[in-house]
């Protein structure tokens, strides 16, 4: 586990050179003139970036130089039993919406003929990214604010959603962003370029998502017991919450 925990640091790194990558020529030049490659720089910011994000933050490191500060600690309790789950499902309803706006025609033809735009969407795709890969996996010591069951379908829906947008795309038998439309009999056709965005936009999300769906259904089924549940349960300035432990994996700085 120690093992694990020394190298999930470098998830975190991987991260931010990979989004800055897909932004920075070549692949940044590329996803200007092809539709494939501009799904691989979409897919990318919205969905791998903001996993390896938070999957390897070093929360720890933040704060005092003995870990998170107070206040950091108590945000993290806070997050650890908070009740109000709606805000889960806001969170995912506005990551749903930022990316399938993203996708939109008129969208991606802003972004060939402004590039200054991929800064805007860059931001957008990676913050709400990461919001919902919060609630998707624990990132010690912030806990999943959802149950194992509901992680599963905050996983299955933005996916879903990003599938249906692409087989919108693959199946059109049009050029889906003119500013990508490519002369025919010069190169790869402007079809075949949208066949090969479609595929990657199922690829993609299929093979960050479903493990997500997976696990979080077969814990689940083994043992449906969360041990955070007590602290989800518990509302915040209750005699209760005063005796409550802080999230799993982590222990309050000596004062």
């Amino acid at each position: 586990m120690r093992d694990w925990q020394k190298r999930r640091r470098w998830l975190a790194l991987i991260g931010l050179v990979l989004g800055i990558g897909v932004l920075v020529p070549p692949v940044g030049h590329v996803a200007r003139q092809y539709v494939f490659a501009q799904a691989i720089q979409f897919a990318a910011l919205a969905i791998v970036v903001p996993a390896l994000l938070v999957l390897g933050a070093q929360w720890r490191t933040l704060g005092s130089g003995r870990g998170l500060s107070r206040l950091a600690v108590r945000l993290a309790i806070r997050r650890s039993h908070d009740p109000h789950r709606g805000r889960s499902w806001l969170v995912l309803g506005a990551f749903i919406a930022v990316s399938l706006a993203w996708r939109l025609p008129a969208a991606v033809n802003a972004l060939v003929t402004d590039p200054a735009l991929t800064v805007a969407e860059a931001l957008t795709l990676v913050v709400g990214g990461c919001a919902l890969w919060l609630e998707l996996a624990d990132s010690p010591p912030l806990l999943s604010r959802i149950p194992r069951q509901q992680r599963a379908a905050f996983a299955a829906l933005p996916m879903w959603a990003i599938w249906a947008s692409a087989y919108v795309m693959g199946f059109s038998g049009t050029a889906w962003f003119s500013a990508l439309a490519h002369p025919a009999g010069h190169g790869l056709s402007t079809i075949a370029d949208q066949q090969i965005a479609a595929a990657v936009l199922l690829a993609i999300p299929g093979l960050c998502f479903v493990p997500v769906v997976y696990v979080s259904l077969m814990v689940w089924l083994r043992d449906s017991a969360d041990p955070d549940d007590e602290l989800r349960d518990v509302p915040l300035g209750s005699p209760r919450s005063a005796r409550l432990r802080p999230p799993r994996g982590w222990r309050l700085p000596p004062a």
